[in-house]
């Protein structure tokens, strides 16, 4: 067996980075483990075969984690420029021109500029989510509530405190809006955006918020606390310097200098155990390579197979086995020969975040095809054009779209065929507002769910790892009696997507995980 180390962390994405520097952060001695060649997970960057960058799955960062940020210095990474990070506005098309801009500020107006009639319910129903939100998100920093040991037990203590204190937010809310939170937050989206304003591309765009990455459409229950929970977290997004791939060079940096040992091309195959508490890990060539800790950032289903069924009791297997992660959104990378050109957006418009989602009716008619194995005619799409404020080599145009919603596996499966016709349809529904948008591809890369589950270990292609609903939240995420990272053998925790507090591009649950394992004594 090789030298060992105080922790292991098994997946290089941007939990398993932040992780590792944590650990490493608190004097331990950290390796970190990614099967592929390069770091980073779904946020790792890509290039086309000219060798023009591009955000192969993940295209903007999403609730970054002020705790990571900070803790990390990742503000200060040289080149990166995550503090100067550059907000993006929010451009909601609509079919018959009328486009509308939600700025950074949250502002709401027409593309040329003309007021929006619905501009102060807009603000006033995400002022009042963003108030409930802002008390989940205390939540986010630490593990899920819980009492270990009663109140004689000092962790039980600060916990309780802390429960209380988010119980006394809520009171000096007032009764009119404690009632208000209570009627929504397990309501459905499209009945709440719905009533306050006229369907169209707001109230849309507000929909599909609250449904991205899930298997889910607005109707569906719980899908307005899904909206707080990202709110609670931030909400907005954002496109750093150098893109994703930047974000990850930068963590994987703040690892290094920490003294994580980092290891690319090394996939395990299994983590060993001993007395029922982790002892390291075998890769995939034999090797062995001895710990204390085992921290698993590749999903709930990988960690169960590496660990295999045998360290988890009946239950436990059959709750992780039930975890739901069915992955709806489809990645489509697109080279240009030139700059798209968006009717009616200016050019500061067309550098935004765009969505074809032009009513809240319309999100939730795509999510019916998905439900029977189709990809949806008329999916909704998240697009950034990243090269109209950062350039590539050569005068080329890099389009990245996330396309929702798109079945794990169609009837048929993903035939040549089947890739085409996705492509096919989303050019299809883009040309309309990017007339010629077609004749400007030189080259196009499709990522199904499947292929993204197989490229990261995502479960089901899930964004998310996991399903971000009421029932997969907070102390049952990822599954009820394994919401604390512990995995069932000591030493042995799950600190991807699929634990608390889920998915984005957040950090927390690497940084949480880390903590959980620091907290709990298992280096001695």
């Amino acid at each position: 067996m090789s030298a060992g180390y105080d922790a292991i962390v098994v997946g290089g994405g941007h939990n398993g980075l932040v992780a590792a520097a944590t650990l490493a952060g608190a004097g331990r001695s950290v390796c970190l483990l990614e099967r592929n060649d390069a770091l980073g997970g779904m946020a790792a960057g890509g290039a086309f075969s000219d060798g023009t960058p591009m955000p192969r799955i993940a295209h903007l960062l999403y609730n970054l984690s002020p705790a990571v940020r900070r803790e990390l210095g990742l503000d200060k990474a040289p080149g990166v420029g995550l503090g100067g990070a550059r907000a993006l506005p929010t451009v909601s098309l609509d079919p018959g021109g009328r486009h509308v801009v939600i700025g950074t500020d949250g502002g709401v107006a027409f593309a040329d500029g003309t007021a929006h009639p619905d501009a102060a319910v807009y603000a006033e129903l995400t002022g009042r989510l963003r108030r409930f939100a802002g008390l989940l998100a205390r939540l986010a920093e630490e593990a899920p509530p819980e009492l270990p040991g009663g109140l004689t037990d000092w962790r039980g203590m600060r916990r309780a405190l802390g429960l209380a204190g988010l119980g006394l937010s809520f009171k000096r809310m007032g009764r009119r809006e404690m009632r208000e939170f209570l009627r929504i937050f397990m309501s459905n989206a499209f009945d709440l955006i719905t009533d306050q304003m006229p369907d169209g591309p707001l109230a849309g765009a507000l929909a599909a918020d609250a449904v991205r990455g899930a298997w889910a459409g607005p109707r569906s229950p719980g899908t307005v606390f899904s909206l707080m929970y990202r709110m609670g977290h931030g909400g907005g997004a954002a496109l750093p310097a150098g893109g994703m791939g930047a974000v990850c060079e930068a963590l994987a940096g703040a690892a290094r200098d920490r003294g994580v040992t980092i290891r690319t091309g090394a996939a395990v195959e299994q983590v060993l155990f001993a007395d029922d508490r982790a002892c390291g890990v075998r890769l995939a060539g034999g090797e062995e390579v001895s710990t204390r800790a085992v921290l698993v950032a590749t999903g709930q289903t990988e960690a169960l197979r590496l660990a295999g069924p045998g360290a988890f009791d009946i239950e436990a297997t059959r709750r992780l086995r039930n975890v739901r992660a069915k992955g709806t959104a489809a990645k489509v990378n697109l080279l240009l020969s030139g700059p798209p050109a968006f009717a009616g957006l200016s050019p500061d418009q067309a550098a935004g975040r765009i969505l074809l989602a032009p009513s809240a009716d319309h999100v939730e008619r795509a999510f019916d095809p998905v439900k029977y194995g189709q990809t949806s005619a008329a999916p909704v799409v998240e697009v950034v054009v990243p090269t109209l404020t950062d350039p590539a080599p050569g005068g080329r145009h890099v389009l990245s779209a996330v396309v929702q919603y798109v079945p794990h596996t169609p009837e048929g499966g993903w035939s040549d065929a089947a890739r085409q016709a996705l492509l096919d349809r989303v050019l299809a529904a883009l040309e309309p507002f990017a007339p010629g948008l077609k004749a400007l591809v030189v080259e196009s890369e499709v990522l199904t769910p499947a292929d993204i589950e197989a490229l990261t270990g995502a479960p089901g292609g899930h964004w998310h790892h996991a399903e971000m609903s009421l029932d997969q939240l907070l102390t049952v995420r990822p599954a009820n009696g394994l919401a604390r990272y512990r995995l069932g053998p000591e030493g042995y925790y799950l600190c991807g997507a699929a634990a608390h507090p889920g998915g984005d591009v957040m950090g927390s649950a690497g940084r949480n995980a880390a903590r959980a394992a620091l907290g709990d004594g298992v280096f001695g």
